[in-house]
This record gives C-alpha cells, structure tokens and sequence, in this order.
C-alpha cells in the first residue's frame, strides 16, 4: 500500500459508512470474500504475544453493519459528525467480536487477551495482544473473523519471527492452527502473504468458472 493509498484509507471507509447510512442495508455479499485474504501478521516475545489483523475497507464496513456499529436510517438518526472508522473504534460489540474471533492458546487454555486501540484501523489493523502463562513456543492460533458473514472469507498469516509453518491460512472449516514461535529468529517476510493471496484468488476464479459453466449447462437443459 503506497503512502497515498494509506492516507486515503480513512476517507474512504468513512465515504462507504456513509453511503450505507443513506441506502439499503447492505448484505455481507457487497463485500468482497471471493478476493484477496484478509491479512494477520504474529509476532511473540517471552509470555507475550501480538497479533495484527487487516481487512479491506468494505470488508469492515460489512463488518461493522452486521454489528451495529453503523446506524440505519430506517429506524433512526444517523450520526454525521463521525467517521465510519470511528464508529468502529467505538463500538463495544466490534471490540468484543475481535477478542472472541482472534484467540491464542497455550496446552489447551486461552492466553489472557487485550485488545489495543482501533485508531489508524486500516493503516495499522485490529491488534489484539495476549499474555500466556509460560513463555510461548507451541501454541494455537485462531483467526475466525469474517467466516459468519460468508464462509468463503479466509485470512492468512505470516510472523515476524521464526514460525513452524512459515505461513498459514485460516478459512471457515480451518480456524485454528498449531504454530510453533521461535523470538530469537526473524521471521518471513509479509510478501509471502502475496503468494497465499494469488492461489486463494485463482481457486476462487476456478469456483466461480464451475458455476457458471454449471449455469449454462442448467439453461441449455430448460431452452
């Protein structure tokens, strides 16, 4: 993302808030799940751990309908006066969707979690930290947000340090992976985050192809 792109990044999740403020509620399918994966970057030192998770603008915009962080004008007033994003960063029922939907646990118990501040939300991403009771090695990751909304939503996740797979993607039937953190080790760089991103993205063309071929061949039947 390009400084211009991430200065921007705000206005227009806020333009899209507004434009689902003044039309129809939109459905979870105005998003896009068939795109590229949302993104999670780990990072781990002694007992402490640190994820960051990104998704695109209207992916939060999705998110933050099915939640009620933004008001519809059917039933009531709409607040102008605040960005998209900061209704997000407001809203208690986002907050608590992200601590319950991005977990670690450490020999089958959940690490203490605490969600930092949602400002610069798409520059920076949801950063959730944990505190787990011994210094962290073998742990399991869970990453389910956004599969309520459509199971085709996927996000994949690369470290900052050392980490057993170096990379791994989570999806609606696959929300948690065992992971193994080394902090004395560099980890891989967010460019393998592009190679996950281009196969997910072609299987989801490949999908797409399948039902229209089978659409066609359903009309061909009934002509």
């Amino acid at each position: 993302m390009t400084i211009r792109t991430r200065a921007s990044a705000g206005a227009l999740l806020g333009a899209l808030a507004a434009l689902v403020a003044v039309t129809l509620p939109a459905t979870p399918a105005s998003a896009h799940p068939f795109g590229p994966p949302a993104t999670a970057r780990i990072g781990a030192e002694g007992s402490h751990v640190s994820i960051a998770w990104h998704a695109a603008e209207d992916d939060w915009v999705a998110l933050g309908q099915s939640l009620g962080a933004f008001e519809n004008p059917a039933t009531g007033k709409v607040e102008t006066g605040l960005t998209g994003e900061q209704k997000l960063q407001r809203s208690p029922a986002v907050r608590d969707y992200l601590l319950e939907r991005i977990t670690v646990s450490q020999a089958g118990k959940r690490c203490a979690s605490r969600l930092d501040t949602l400002e610069q939300l798409l520059k920076k991403g949801a950063r959730v930290s944990f505190e787990c009771p011994e210094p962290v090695s073998d742990v399991e990751v869970t990453v389910s947000a956004l599969t309520d909304l459509n199971t085709a939503y996927r996000t994949a996740l690369t470290a900052d340090i050392q980490m057993t797979p170096s990379e791994a993607l989570f999806t609606a039937t696959e929300g948690t992976h065992r992971v193994r953190l080394d902090a004395g080790k560099d980890g891989g760089s967010p460019a393998a985050v592009g190679t996950v991103a281009a196969g997910t993205g072609v299987a989801a063309v490949m999908i797409l192809a399948g039902v229209l071929v089978n659409r066609r061949r359903r009309t061909r039947r009934t002509a």
